[in-house]
């Protein structure tokens, strides 16, 4: 029996060895094919940014040829879109847009958000649904009576004011996202905050809102982008006045004026997107932190 049972125990070895060598081979194929849709998809996100950026430091005459790298670099036409006439007009008006923007709209919604997650009142869930329905409604449904409101009554067209004030009311999709996120806050959290003599108030300032950091700066980057990149309102309420242009609708002008000079208008791209990529890139934690925590509780 010995002779006959010997083998068997030598082949076991063999055979780890081998199955540890196959699954070796697969976890490598797997890495390798992991890795390179990985590297696939960021070239296919990075390319056109890339493709714009090289552009926008070509020559004139060499920009848009089959030459995709620069011959000489063209630092200068930075330099020659930021002094154009209006640019930095739009520049600051898109400042005051976006940041006032998005002030407001964090602002006005903590408080709604705070109520429908916190309070219990009858009618919550009809409130709930009320401020979703409102995301489901086209801007492009409401234009004309909105627009024969803030020019006719109020005399506020050619200006920014029509797309800022409503932002200090409250936006559903803030509203939503800042109220899943409160939802998983434990409601001890605040009993604990109202048996130490706390209100409603002082308990959302000192209590919700700290703990609420991550989803804040998720829905206020939300609003800033929006704002930043926002082409309809402008064009809507702000184009009859140059002086109340943004960077996105007054690109257009600037495209249309230097539609030839290509390497012009990669640049004054590049102007318009460089402050969202900075923001993202030194936000994008609390920004995939936020948007990831928002769901967690339905």
């Amino acid at each position: 029996m010995t002779p006959a049972t010997t083998p068997a125990l030598g082949e076991r070895p063999a055979h780890r060895s081998a199955a540890a060598r196959t699954a070796r081979r697969r976890s490598a194929l797997h890495w390798i094919a992991v890795h390179s849709l990985g590297i696939a998809a960021a070239l296919f996100f990075v390319l056109p940014f890339v493709f714009v950026l090289l552009t926008a430091l070509m020559s004139d005459q060499q920009a848009l040829t089959r030459d995709l790298w620069p011959r000489t670099w063209e630092w200068s036409n930075f330099s020659t879109v930021w002094d154009t006439p209006g640019f930095l007009t739009w520049w600051r008006n898109t400042l005051l847009y976006a940041g006032a923007g998005t002030l407001l709209t964090v602002v006005s919604s903590i408080p709604v958000a705070y109520a429908l997650a916190k309070f219990r009142f009858r009618g919550r869930n009809v409130a709930l649904m009320l401020v979703i329905s409102t995301m489901m409604l086209p801007p492009q449904v409401i234009i004309v009576p909105m627009y024969l409101f803030w020019a006719k009554q109020l005399h506020l067209s050619g200006t920014l004011w029509p797309l800022i004030i409503p932002m200090a009311f409250g936006d559903a999709f803030t509203i939503f996202l800042l109220r899943q996120f409160l939802l998983t806050i434990p409601k001890e959290y605040v009993d604990a905050a109202k048996v130490d003599g706390c209100g409603e108030l002082r308990t959302l300032v000192h209590v919700i809102l700290p703990m609420a950091k991550p989803a804040i700066a998720a829905v206020a980057l939300f609003q800033f982008f929006y704002c930043w990149n926002d082409y309809f309102g402008p064009q809507i309420y702000a184009s009859e006045n140059p002086g109340a242009w943004t960077l996105s609708y007054g690109l257009e002008s600037f495209k249309g004026a230097h539609h030839t000079n290509w390497n012009l208008t990669m640049a004054a791209t590049v102007l318009v997107m460089a402050p969202v990529i900075v923001v993202f890139f030194f936000a994008q934690k609390a920004f995939i932190e936020g948007v990831t925590l928002t769901g967690v509780k339905g």
